[in-house]
């Protein structure tokens, strides 16, 4: 058991290369995979980048979500921590046992079965957008026209929120998920939503219609305080991470144009491609992160109790000794194991709802459209380097 010996470092977010993790990511996995790290409010914790590590930690129950005991790694995302502490329902940032309960309520709403029978309507979705850039014609902005608004519509059905409203949601979204937004905006943004989603929820009690809100509402005990936070939490989970996934990996597939006609041709290869682009791209770029609730043991690591932890997911996602060749696309490879919708009971609970929305969409889209290309210079797509998901935040194609 060794403690720290190495100099605390801060975590990079600038990139190289659109696809790739920060540089330096790599280079400490190498040297060590656990390392000190220096938070912007002077705390000292741990940065952790191999994959085994941060395998562990996600399942440690040693190791706690609770907001109030954590550090954040950027200095920027403090006002979103902060925002969140101790609201009802925010199943998120609590441990077992308040995590079990609100959990154990949503876990039969997003199997692999309920899954299977929103399919032919989410192919319905995805034939109604494409037949809307067909008319339109190119160039137009994929996330706007494709990506973001076949997420957000089925999440909207699935929970019952009115898809009329999304230009609001989606505003408070981006706001809550900036990095550069300010502690007033970000709880501005947080009170408009809970506001807007409270007034659903006592809508869904006064006159239930067919849908998850509706459902909670009058099957548990759940007070209006609490099913407002599931709905916030389970709105903009449903519809970013998804959405930024489906810009970022055509984006991925249109410069590797090998790839992308797997996918487009090969309807067996859909599947892994799908985990693959998981992997490869690794949307959630900052943290998850976790506090010690005692001194533990990590691939031989002494982590005090009170130190937090930020896992890298995307730099153990592209760890060698998990996965070969790890910094290479490549859709036909069996990536499954990546750490991606994480792991242990904080696990993605809508990841099978992503992963069908995926494997429809992406090859949907490319046998629509086969000679779909970038519509501007790939050096002028701007990311979203300034946000907490990652992606593009437009992406001009035509055909």
């Amino acid at each position: 058991m060794t403690e720290a010996t190495t100099h605390p470092v801060t975590l990079p977010l600038t990139r190289v290369h659109p696809f790739d993790p920060p540089e330096d990511l790599a280079l400490w996995r190498e040297e060590d995979p656990i390392r000190p790290l220096a938070y912007p409010d002077g705390h000292q914790g741990w940065l952790v980048t191999g994959y085994a590590a941060a395998r562990a930690i996600l399942a440690d129950p040693r190791f706690s979500t609770r907001i109030d005991l954590l550090h954040t790694p950027i200095a920027q995302r403090d006002a979103q921590f902060r925002s969140t502490v101790r609201r009802p329902g925010f199943f998120l940032r609590m441990d077992p046992p308040d995590h079990t309960r609100y959990r154990r309520l949503l876990t039969g709403q997003f199997t692999v079965r309920r899954m299977k029978q929103l399919e032919p309507r989410i192919e319905e979705i995805t034939r109604d957008h494409l037949d809307a850039m067909e008319r339109a014609g190119g160039p137009i902005d994929l996330v706007r026209a494709f990506a973001l608004p076949i997420p957000s519509l089925v999440i909207c059905e699935l929970l019952g929120v009115p898809y009329d409203d999304r230009e609001k949601f989606q505003r408070d979204s981006s706001v809550l998920l900036s990095l550069d937004s300010t502690l007033e905006q970000v709880e501005a943004a947080m009170q408009d939503l809970l506001d807007y989603l409270g007034d659903l929820v006592r809508h869904k009690r006064a006159e239930p219609e067919d849908d998850l809100v509706s459902g909670l509402a009058a099957d548990t005990d759940l007070t209006d305080e609490e099913l407002t936070g599931i709905t916030t939490l389970l709105l903009i989970a449903g519809h970013e991470t998804t959405a930024n996934m489906l810009g970022l990996g055509t984006y991925a597939l249109l410069r590797n144009p090998a790839q992308l006609a797997a996918v487009r041709d090969d309807p067996e290869v859909v599947e892994h491609a799908v985990e693959e682009l998981l992997r490869y791209l690794t949307v959630v770029h900052i943290g998850p992160v976790r506090a010690a609730l005692e001194d533990v043991e990590i691939d031989g690591r002494l982590i005090r109790a009170g130190e937090t932890v930020t896992i890298s997911v995307a730099a153990a996602n592209r760890d060698p000794e998990r996965f070969s060749e790890p910094d290479q696309l490549d859709v036909a490879r069996p990536a499954s194991g990546h750490l991606t919708f994480g792991h242990g009971i904080h696990q993605c609970l809508g990841q099978q709802l992503a992963r069908t929305e995926m494997r429809i969409a992406y090859p949907a889209l490319l046998r629509r459209f086969p000679g779909l290309r970038l519509a501007v210079p790939a050096e002028e797509v701007p990311m979203r380097t300034d946000m907490v998901v990652y992606g593009v935040h437009r992406l001009p194609v035509t055909w």
